[in-house]
């Protein structure tokens, strides 16, 4: 049966518009995939066969009364989504035993844009408990594994959403992106991973880790998959008070080429320490080819970058604390039973429902907001957020993209990291796009010459500039001949 998560979203709409195939085959066949190769990826929390037929059917009808073309930008395209994002018909767990059975009351506006946009829902995916870590070790459920090699991490902590894509398991998937979650596992499963500039997709319906840090993108296969993915979710939402009226075409600009534009360079980030040889290498070979292709390389300062991780883990537990406050066992969520008084139902629900990772967030987020503290550290890191933000600002007066790093490693093994401080550094080249809300994207550029491990460039954009990134990554692309899904899975190895 032909694996349709393993084509392109412009294939697979070209195809139904021809008639060549059904909705309702691109839904069997996808569906049929992941019952034969989750077991070794463990990518699905939950499998959504119904949502996924129902909306197969609206689409062949749509299809048989001449109506294809108002379908939207994903018709057809077997689509997954984060389990962090609201879905009715669906759990929404976010990895932990906290949520473990709770039924989404109503669905993210990421979800029904997608949907909205004729996307096959396939079901929700594993992640890092409430997107807190880089490796999807925290969930609950267990691991996701890397489809390149499976003793290794796919990232997070959005790691289901890439290794679903690398794994051809779906075409799209939806993750979130507090401070790297989207474009790090990106890099480690050899796929696009696009956060867009905050504001630019509703976080409504989205469970809050970093509420100002937040934001909601697609991982694909390609940068134009990327773009199409952007155009259907994207856009004003009432319902999030950070929504901007953004009504860009994201694939207007994919053709346009590089040459003439000027793409920046951050010393500072090719030489901080921790990042491997390979990886450097890789960004030197991007920008190699980006100057090829016609563009011109500046160096540019962002002098208050290497304060970003100090800043990000003041905000983020800061908020995080703040988020979590509202699962008290009581209305909703684990609760532990046989207890005399709230107090005591409380302390042991909360203890027993977060896993240690969680509950080190909420505990160092309620140390950083007590009196006597709060001075300390949440007000200066919120000064060091404006140093860093006019640093970006400043940096786009010169530059129309900057090309850095993803991350310094390739994937690395299960249980390799064993220390927090050592684990958050794998966030270090992204952290400080979250902090000033750019957009930025994780484009797969080849193996790494030590690891034979897929490796990828960050293209970071100035805010509400998204479009200036992906013309880059689309010209760059064309420079590569990348395998898009990992070799077990593109020959047929797994579950044949």
């Amino acid at each position: 049966m032909t694996n349709f998560a393993a084509w392109s979203v412009r294939a697979i709409q070209d195809g139904l518009a021809a008639k060549d195939f059904s909705a309702k085959e691109i839904a069997a066949s996808s569906l049929e995939n992941i019952a034969q190769t989750d077991k070794e990826i463990h990518a699905f929390l939950e499998v959504s066969e119904n949502l996924a037929y129902e909306q197969a059917e609206k689409i062949d009808a749509a299809i048989s009364e001449g109506k294809f073309a108002e379908c939207g930008f994903l018709a057809g395209v077997p689509l997954a989504f984060k389990d962090n994002m609201n879905q009715v018909g669906t759990k929404t767990t976010c990895s932990s035993k906290m949520l473990a059975n709770y039924q989404s009351a109503y669905s993210a506006t990421c979800v029904e844009k997608a949907l909205g946009a004729g996307a096959i829902p396939l079901g929700k995916l594993n992640m890092d408990e409430f997107a807190f870590g880089s490796s999807t070790e925290t969930s609950f459920f267990g691991p996701t594994k890397n489809p390149w090699d499976t003793s290794r991490v796919p990232g997070g902590s959005s790691g289901g959403s890439a290794a679903a894509v690398a794994s051809a398991q779906a075409c799209v998937t939806l993750g979130s992106d507090t401070g790297g979650s989207i474009r790090q596992p990106a890099s480690f499963c050899g796929v696009v991973g696009l956060k867009p500039s905050y504001g630019v997709v509703s976080r409504y319906g989205v469970v809050g880790f970093g509420s100002s840090l937040d934001q909601v993108g697609p991982l694909t296969k390609t940068v134009e998959d990327a773009a199409l993915a952007l155009n259907a979710i994207s856009g004003f939402d009432a319902r999030d008070c950070m929504s901007k009226d953004i009504q860009t075409d994201f694939t207007k600009n994919l053709d346009a080429g590089v040459s003439g534009m000027k793409i920046g360079i951050v010393p500072a980030f090719m030489e901080a320490p921790g990042l491997e040889r390979e990886m450097k290498a890789k960004v030197l070979e991007a920008a190699s080819n980006l100057e090829k292709l016609g563009a011109t390389l500046v160096e540019i300062d962002l002098p208050h970058a290497q304060a970003a991780m100090s800043a990000y883990y003041v905000l983020g537990p800061c908020e995080a604390f703040s988020n979590l406050a509202r699962f008290d066992a009581i209305r909703y969520g684990y609760c532990d039973p046989n207890h005399g008084d709230l107090g005591s139902q409380y302390e042991a629900s909360r203890g027993k429902g977060f896993g240690m990772e969680t509950c080190r967030r909420i505990m160092l987020g309620s140390y950083l907001l007590s009196a006597g503290v709060y001075d300390t550290y949440y007000y200066p890191a919120q000064q060091v957020r404006t140093l860093i933000t006019s640093d970006y600002a400043q940096a786009f007066e010169k530059v129309s993209c900057i090309l850095a790093p993803v991350t310094p490693t390739t994937a690395f093994r299960f249980g390799a990291i064993s220390d927090p401080m050592q684990m958050y550094l794998s966030d270090m080249f992204t952290v400080s796009v979250n902090i000033a809300g750019n957009g930025a994207l994780s484009l797969p550029v080849g193996l790494g010459a030590d690891s034979n491990l897929p490796t990828g460039v960050q293209l970071i954009s100035a805010q509400f500039k998204d479009e200036n990134m992906l013309q880059v990554a689309a010209a760059l692309e064309s420079c590569y001949d990348v395998l898009r899904i990992a070799p077990p899975f593109a020959e047929g190895k797994v579950g044949a």
